[in-house]
């Protein structure tokens, strides 16, 4: 289970993390990407993206940047951002806080922002705590919409609707990079990003 839009239940329980960017009201969008760099969907991604003149912030598997680093050195190249997702996407529910952190310290090790995303959007009381006394000066991103492209269980069409009817100015927005959700993402990015961009809006990297 899990929400496709962030209620103020989660941002009273986490106000150390963003949700959502105050834009005062501009038309802009923060569209994440999780689990890559991959050798064939990140690609795909990006040159989606460079047709709207979008940017982003992909949210990186260190493990993942060891294999790829062309992949990944193509993103920043690209002008988009980038933001550790440890190094071998653990659950932060599942995994003491200082192997966790640990975890989170390989990553940081290749992959260079003051940005971090909980991968599963898992992560303690305890070891959020640690984190932010280890890195003071970096930022917890969550999310304001969830596309669900992760989720084998729903239509393309489901995915894009996630989006298109959630998603306002300063939204976070988080789809994959990866095998497991390139069937609805490869349905749901070209449309979210026209859709978008026929209302007006622009897309931001964080």
């Amino acid at each position: 289970m899990y929400l496709v839009k962030s209620n103020i239940a989660l941002r009273i329980l986490y106000p150390g993390r963003y949700w959502k960017i105050n834009t005062s009201g501009k038309k802009i969008l923060y569209l994440t990407f999780d689990d890559g760099p991959h050798p064939d969907i990140t690609p795909f991604v990006l040159k989606e993206l460079r047709r709207y003149n979008a940017k982003a912030t992909f949210f990186c598997i260190g493990n993942n940047v060891q294999k790829y680093p062309d992949i990944y050195d193509r993103i920043l190249a690209e002008a988009h951002t980038v933001g550790n997702h440890t190094f071998s996407h653990r659950n932060g529910w599942k995994t003491n806080a200082d192997h966790y952190l640990e975890d989170i310290d390989e990553a940081y090790q290749i992959i260079s922002s003051n940005l971090f995303r909980p991968p599963y959007g898992r992560m303690s009381f305890a070891q959020e705590k640690l984190f932010k006394q280890k890195y003071p000066e970096k930022q917890i991103i969550m999310w304001d919409v969830l596309s669900g492209d992760f989720d084998t269980d729903i239509s393309w069409e489901k995915c894009l609707k996630n989006v298109t009817s959630k998603a306002t100015a300063g939204s976070i927005i988080v789809f994959h990079d990866s095998e497991k959700a390139f069937e609805r993402l490869r349905y749901a990015l070209p449309r979210t990003l026209d859709h978008f961009a026929e209302l007006g809006f622009t897309f931001r990297a964080l």
